[in-house]
Order: C-alpha cells, then structure tokens, then sequence
C-alpha cells in the first residue's frame, strides 16, 4: 500500500517523486531543456497582448511534475504591472470545486449521484413542466443535463450593476422558474444547477460554503490566495480591474467590481494562476498514485470520464469538467467568463502538463494562448543538457511589412525558429543549418525547402534576413 504523503510537501514547486514510484511522464519530455520554448512562448503572448489591445494576462505552465513557469504580461489599471501573484475572477472554474465538494460527500456516503435535488434541498419548488422527465439528479446537475435554467430568476449579468442575488433571493424566485428540458436529455449549460449544488453542500455538510470548501479543499491543498467570494477591499490592488471586450475603435471600458453573492458555487470565486496551477498539479499527482486525503483517485477519474455526450451541440462533460478533444488529445478542465474577467484552467493528463490562464478582459480566449504555449513545448527539440540561443545573434524581431506586423527568429536547439506577429496559433517554421549564415525550411516530412540567409554588416552585426530573394530588416532583440 502506497504512503499518503503531506499535501504540504506535495506543494513544493521542486518536488519530485520517489525513484520507487511509477512515474507518468515519458523520459523523453523529461530530457527535454525548454529554455527556448519558454523564451519564444513569452515573445508570442507579448505580441499577442499588444495587437488584440489586452490589458493584461498571466499564466503558469505545470510540467515534469511541478509548476515549471509562470508568466505575468501587461497591466491592471492601465499603469500598474500584474504580477504572478495577482487575483482575477475565475468565474466559472468555481464550478470545479463545488463539484469535488459533491463527491467528497458521494465518498462519504452522505449522499448519492442519483439522488434527486429536493431529497436534500426541502426549498426546490422549481416546475417541471415536463410530465415523462425522470427526477433532477445530482449526477445530471453535474453534467449539465438537468434541463434546469441556465440561470436564477435574475438579470445578473446585465450592465452596468451586474447586481447579482443573494441566496434568499435565488430561493425565492424557483417557484417563479420551470424546466427548459426533461431531466437527463440534452446539454443546457447552468449556473443555477450548479449553485443549488453550492446550497447541498451547505445543507448536508452544516456548514457555510465558504467554510467547507477552504477547509476541505482550499486549504489541504495550499490554495493560500483562493477565495470563494470576489474582495472588494482587493479591487484595483491585488485583485487585477476588470476590461470589457474590444470596440470599434480598439478601446476597452472599464468594468465595475461585482460580486457573484448567491451565485458563488458557480461563478465567484477569485484565485491567480499559481493557485490554479497548485490545484491542477494536485489532480496530476493524485492520478498519477500520490494518495490524498482530499478525493480518490478512482473518484477523480471518475469526474474526468465523459458521463455525458451530446450529439446535438458536441459537448462532452464528466462530473463538473469539461472534456475536450478526441481521445488521443483528450483534455479536461473549465473556462470562465464574468464582467471583465476571462479564464481557463486545461489539464492533459496523457502529457503530464496543465495551464491556467487568466486574463482581465472580456472578448478574448484564454483557451488560444493554452493551445498556442502547449504547441509551441510540444516541438522543442533542445536536450536537457544542451545548451540553448547556440543562434543568439540572430535571435530577434525583422520588419515584414507591409505584408504582416514583424517576424521573430528564435534558436530552435541546432535550427532556428522563424515566428510572424500577429499569429493566432503559435505556429513556426524550422530551419536547418547549411552553413554559417545559410538556413532552409524544414518540411513536414523533414525535406529541406527554400533557403533563409542571414545579413550582416561589415562589421558582423545582423542586419536582416533574405528569403525567397526578399530582405526583411532586423528591428531589434526585444
């Protein structure tokens, strides 16, 4: 029988398993140097920032069993810097741990999946207006097939108050509220499921949301920054303000403070990227035979695996997670998107790796600079022990207009890595090295393509590129 080992311990951002223990991530990606990587990844989301007019954005990466970068670009209030360690509203993420909330109480055999809501909720007077539907069950809340409202009987997210409902005010309004769909049919997105959810956990457990969750999961786990609630006393500090989404004329207004209230087990809580990481690499652990007292792993895998597969709209949901991708890059996890606030908590448990993205801005997709980082680590080719920028001359920004924004080389272990701004999906090309100042592309079946030739001055500086009888000015190294 494996040893528990503290939580405490498990946290330390340097930890590493036993030589005894199995270990999940391939030796290959544990030989891997991403000094490169990481480098490039920062240019990349730089760019980004500057060309969608994002006010700011942080994000840790976990890998090779720890938290191997953070990351935080841009500003909070126009002038002051982020920092990794500054709140956002996670939103919706919050759903993920109401869930784990649930099954600690299924493991305890408090409750059940299959329970219907009233068994525990004597206040759920919503109407089912559908006479064939099946009870509304924890397990189909979870999944997001209750065919409950996407909302309580309140315009909470409507400007410019967001002025969300107190729990006596969701309460009051259910007898007012009916079913979209039968129970267990199709996919309907809702906050209001999973916030009765949050008033289960209350009702069974005795004790207030806020208390159950940092004494069963926030703090087991060292999530020392979390809170289920959105702190005004933050605002404009530690918690990073809040942006609307872009308009016309490439502005973005200010966003007020809100509050979730009684919507908390949904959408409320605040947290930075290092908590959300610290709360990815637990799951990882966990997964991977590092016990815990918080779930099972059984019980974890369980809310990982897809419970529920709609045809009609291509979602797929476990047990609170979302899961997305084929099986071969099947990924797990939740976005999140209140007044002002995006973000995205993505774990892929084949590769061993997690990102948590937060940005403070609306009209934007955490999930693209995930996707964009992950592409970019997925192609390093630079061994553990080499050393990295062997082209670090070359290295740096080249002007492409008017044809694009700018290209930016990159070493690439013995290649180079040519990258246009702006770039959507963080894809480059490779090349290989003829001689000294003469590259060509890489193809995707590792043929050589057209040449890329550096310039220099008299005096050996680079003073540009030529490619395909085209010379591209290096601007700078910045």
């Amino acid at each position: 029988m494996k040893k528990i080992i503290p939580l405490l311990v498990l946290l330390i951002f340097s930890c590493k398993r036993s030589t005894e223990e199995a270990k999940t991530t391939p030796e290959a990606e544990e030989e891997k140097n991403y000094t490169e990587a990481y480098s490039l990844s920062k240019v990349w989301l730089e760019a980004q920032l500057e060309y969608e007019s994002i006010p700011g954005l942080t994000m840790s990466v976990i890998q090779n069993e720890r938290i191997d970068w953070s990351i935080a670009l841009g500003v909070s209030d126009n002038q002051t810097a982020l920092k990794q360690s500054s709140l956002f509203s996670i939103c919706s993420i919050s759903k993920l741990f109401t869930s784990i909330a649930i099954m600690q109480l299924v493991e305890k055999g408090q409750i059940k999946l299959d329970d219907p809501i009233s068994l525990h909720l004597p206040f759920f007077n919503l109407k089912q207006q559908y006479s064939e539907s099946g009870p509304i069950t924890i397990a189909n809340i979870l999944t997001h097939s209750s065919g409950l409202p996407r909302e309580s009987n309140h315009p909470y997210w409507s400007q410019p108050n967001f002025d969300f409902p107190t729990k006596e005010e969701v309460i009051g309004e259910l007898a007012k509220q009916e079913t979209l769909y039968p129970a267990d049919k199709y996919y309907q997105y809702s906050n209001l499921g999973l916030t009765l959810l949050g008033y289960l956990v209350e009702e069974v457990s005795k004790q207030s949301y806020n208390n159950y969750i940092k004494e069963n999961i926030l703090d087991p786990i060292g999530m020392n920054q979390t809170r289920t609630y959105m702190d005004v006393r933050k605002y404009g500090a530690d918690l990073a303000l809040g942006y609307s989404s872009k308009k016309r004329n490439g502005s973005r207004d200010l966003v007020p403070f809100f509050s979730a209230n009684g919507i908390d087990p949904a959408a409320g809580f605040s947290s930075n990227s290092i908590d959300l990481a610290k709360f990815a690499l637990w799951q990882l652990n966990l997964l991977s035979g590092i016990e815990s007292p918080i779930l099972k792993a059984e019980t974890l895998k369980k809310m990982h695996t897809t419970q529920l597969n709609d045809t009609l709209t291509d979602v797929k949901r476990g047990y609170g997670f979302g899961v997305y991708g084929e099986d071969s890059e099947r990924r797990v996890g939740h976005g999140g998107s209140c007044p002002g606030y995006r973000s995205v908590l993505s774990i892929d448990t084949k590769r061993n790796r997690a990102f948590a993205v937060m940005i403070n801005a609306n009209g934007t997709n955490p999930s693209k600079y995930a996707n964009g980082v992950s592409k970019i680590l997925d192609k390093v080719n630079l061994k553990k022990d080499q050393k990295p920028h062997k082209f670090a001359d070359v290295e740096g920004f080249y002007n492409v207009q008017p044809w694009g924004g700018e290209n930016y080389i990159s070493s690439w272990g013995d290649e180079i890595a040519l990258l246009s701004i702006p770039n959507q999906e963080a894809s480059f090309s490779r090349f290989k090295q003829i001689e000294e100042d003469h590259f060509r592309r890489i193809l995707k079946n590792d043929s050589l393509g057209e040449a890329l030739y550096v310039l220099r001055n008299d005096q050996g500086q680079v003073t540009g590129f030529k490619r395909h009888q085209n010379i591209y000015e290096y601007i700078s190294d910045r």
